[in-house]
């Protein structure tokens, strides 16, 4: 899977989705590390990328902007372990992988995972 890790993303966390087999770049390989999140989503459509996050304002670009990608996956867990987010994302990334590279937005929680498919309907 192709993945854009934003800076709220642990170096350890790419490193090990690396190891994983996943193509999976920091922002600050691509862009400077005060880019905006817009210029972010940019980058990550362009690349098709799967912007990976703990960051809540990707979501509401991606939405608002009508189109159907690049796709987003935001951890939504109660600790930041690096060990916690690296087994969920062990654990969800085969599961979800076709709905990210369909377009999606999901949303991972400790307790329930919630998948939205882009573009989204803006009367929801």
């Amino acid at each position: 899977m192709r993945l854009l890790a934003d800076l709220h993303i642990a170096p350890r966390t790419v490193e090990f989705l690396r190891t994983l087999g996943h193509d999976v770049c920091r922002v600050t390989d691509l862009l400077p590390a005060n880019a905006s999140d817009e210029s972010i989503v940019e980058r990550a459509a362009q690349e098709r990328r799967t912007i990976l996050t703990q960051d809540l304002d990707f979501s509401s670009i991606i939405a608002l902007s009508g189109r159907p990608g690049p796709s987003l996956l935001s951890l939504r867990l109660t600790s930041s372990k690096i060990e916690l987010v690296n087994s969920v994302l062990q654990r969800v990334l085969p599961i979800l992988e076709f709905d990210l590279e369909q377009g999606s937005i999901v949303t991972v929680e400790d307790q329930r995972i919630r998948v939205r498919r882009l573009p989204l309907d803006p009367a929801i």
